[in-house]
């Protein structure tokens, strides 16, 4: 998939969640390799936004291959084994990545 192709799904994805209970989460999702890029998902009273850009005061940020991560959309790979096995790396807040990956499942 490309990048652009990426950032869709998460758009689509995104307008189907119900993110009610979450008061407040920004996720920069830092796609490496050759179809890589950056984007932001913000949660923020409750809606999703989603957008190309870098975040700077974000709660996290997740570098991941692109194909590694339509897995971890599509349910196909799970973000703690991901985690301990290099496939996914976190900086910033581990537990707000967690609450990420927990909006990605619904």
């Amino acid at each position: 998939m490309t990048f652009d192709e990426i950032l869709k799904k998460v758009r689509d994805k995104a307008a189907e969640t119900d993110a009610s209970g979450t008061d407040f989460l920004a996720v920069q999702v830092n796609l490496t390799g050759k179809s890589g890029g950056v984007f932001y998902v913000e949660v923020k009273n409750g809606k999703i936004s989603v957008e190309p850009y870098e975040y700077n005061d974000r709660n996290c940020a997740i570098n991941i291959e692109p194909a590694n991560f339509v897995k971890l959309m599509d349910g196909k790979l799970d973000p703690v084994l991901a985690y301990t096995t290099g496939k996914l790396k976190v900086e910033g807040d581990l537990g707000k990545a967690l609450e990420f990956s927990k909006i990605l499942k619904k």
